[in-house]
């Protein structure tokens, strides 16, 4: 075999061995991104926002931005677009890299909740909740009564997820329904409750890694 012939063969191997490569890659990075299941639009935060400013025009195209990621990863009432954030004020400081959901922004303008004086070592703390429809059903203000708070956490690879009650007969001071902004998840409710400090930092922690928090309202005591 002259070396012209031979290195003619080395080159066509060489070149068989590249796409070969290139095929098993492709296969398995389409085998990886096939076990997330399908994209999702999110809105992320690509600059911190902080706190209690209502968001402007400005704010949306220079902090925010849509990207697909897996459905798995989305969490609950994660908004798909800028302009459903418009005009609302988040309530924490959103870091850069975070998702946006609907529990997080809230209307600029809410009056101060109404109802009964704090007992010591309580403060109102807001977070998102489900379960508002049962508190009305009675079709009286729920203001000023005592509920649970049900926590129910994600499921892992070696346990279901369960539900517990991490904040029992705490006083609600104040509920507030608020609408979906666009597709997506349907309306949610924001409570106002009366915590302790480890009862803040417990549901906080919740709103953000939990499956869901409910609140539950507690049976009337009999007379």
């Amino acid at each position: 075999m002259s070396r012209r012939t031979r290195a003619v063969t080395f080159l066509l191997l060489a070149v068989s061995c590249a796409v070969l490569a290139a095929t098993v890659a492709g296969g398995y990075g389409a085998k990886v991104a096939d076990s997330f299941g399908p994209l999702r639009e999110v809105l992320v935060v690509t600059r911190g926002l902080p706190a209690g400013r209502p968001l402007g025009p400005a704010q949306l195209a220079a902090s925010l931005q849509v990207r697909r990621v897996p459905a798995r990863f989305v969490p609950p009432g994660a908004l798909t677009a800028p302009h459903q954030a418009l005009g609302l004020r988040p309530i924490a400081d959103l870091a850069a890299g975070s998702y946006v959901t609907v529990g997080q922004l809230h209307p600029p303008q809410e009056s101060a909740p109404e109802g009964p004086g704090l007992a010591p070592g309580r403060r109102p703390v807001e977070i998102a909740v489900g379960g508002g429809e049962a508190l009305l059903a009675g079709g009286s203000d729920p203001r000023g009564s005592r509920v649970d708070v049900v926590v129910t956490s994600e499921p892992s690879s070696a346990a279901a997820g369960r539900s517990y009650i991490a904040a029992p007969g705490v006083r609600l001071l104040a509920l507030t329904r608020h609408d979906p902004v666009g597709p997506g998840p349907g309306a949610g409710w924001s409570a106002t409750l009366a915590l302790t400090r480890s009862q803040a930092l417990r549901l906080i922690e919740a709103e953000s890694f939990a499956r869901g928090v409910r609140l539950l309202p507690r049976p009337a005591r009999p007379r």
